[in-house]
């Protein structure tokens, strides 16, 4: 029997694990801020141990992305020190470990796609909390576990650009969104999928980082562009400079993810970004 630990389960890719759960044989334990304190070891070890937990999906993060600029200490609690106390509980246990991460490791001054082994560089908080995250688990290494960096994540659960969208669009003429900003967005249904998929064939030694977003290449602004196009909400999309809308935290101008190494090694087939959004938008009840 496996049994898998899922924190951060009132998240966007929580939330979408939790839905796809019944789909496949697996028992699952779903877990939040309230339920379980990843930011105690004590705590994860006798979770752990009480529920017999042989699978760990850590998908708890703290991705108030502006708010970290100046919350550095709690940012740091879950985007890494709770990263660390996982990985070291999965070690002690043999525990296998999916830690979910982001774009934001890298400075987004590329001018092709980021592959798994391309220099980090964040330039915020939240990305450096992030990669100080990704370190730790390295550095313990427990076997058989990995780490999927991701971008742009949207689903029909939480609070997300999509549905900021679709709220503005129909409370405004028009809105001005960035466009000098490109990558590609991560629909969370899909995200949590392909974790699921390739669980039985995580095995591996050593830490593995994987890229995973949807296929495809765009800015916020032909993003806004599609979602009014394919609700049909009559709002103008006017293209602005990200320095015309200007942020605590600094984002990656270029956060293209090269996909390739996780398609060869597990087989999986990613979605275009368009039908991926049109999947979304239905299960809102917002596609017309």
């Amino acid at each position: 029997m496996t049994n898998i630990l899922v924190t951060g389960s009132n998240g966007q890719v929580g939330s979408e694990l939790r839905e796809l759960a019944k789909e496949y044989e697996y028992t699952f334990f779903f877990t939040d801020r309230e339920s379980l304190d990843i930011t105690s070891k004590e705590d994860i070890n006798n979770f752990v141990t009480q529920n017999n937990i042989n699978v760990i999906i850590n998908a708890a993060a703290y991705t108030a992305v502006d708010k970290a600029e100046e919350d550095e200490k709690n940012a740091d609690k879950v985007n890494h020190l709770a990263v660390e106390f996982l990985a070291e509980i999965a070690k002690e246990k043999n525990i296998k470990l999916i830690h979910i991460s982001t774009d934001y490791v890298f400075d987004g001054k590329n001018y092709k796609p980021y592959n798994e082994d391309d220099v980090t560089n964040p330039q915020g908080v939240y990305g450096k909390t992030k990669l100080d995250g990704e370190k730790a688990l390295q550095e313990i290494n427990p076997n058989n576990s990995i780490i999927i960096r991701t971008s742009w994540v949207y689903s029909s659960f939480g609070d997300n650009f999509v549905k900021t969208m679709l709220r503005l669009g129909k409370e405004k003429e028009q809105l001005g969104v960035i466009f000098d900003q490109v990558g590609t967005p991560t629909y969370a249904k899909y995200l949590a999928k392909a974790i699921l998929d390739i669980l039985p064939n995580v095995k591996n030694e050593k830490v593995a980082i994987y890229n995973y977003s949807n296929e495809g290449v765009l800015s916020w602004y032909d993003f806004a562009k599609e979602i009014m196009r394919m609700a049909k909400l009559d709002c103008q999309i006017n293209p602005i400079e990200t320095k015309e809308y200007p942020t605590p935290a600094k984002r990656p101008h270029y956060s293209l993810l090269n996909k390739s190494k996780i398609k060869e090694e597990f087989g999986i087939l990613i979605p275009y970004w368009k039908d991926s959004l049109d999947e979304c938008l239905q299960a809102l009840g917002a596609r017309k």
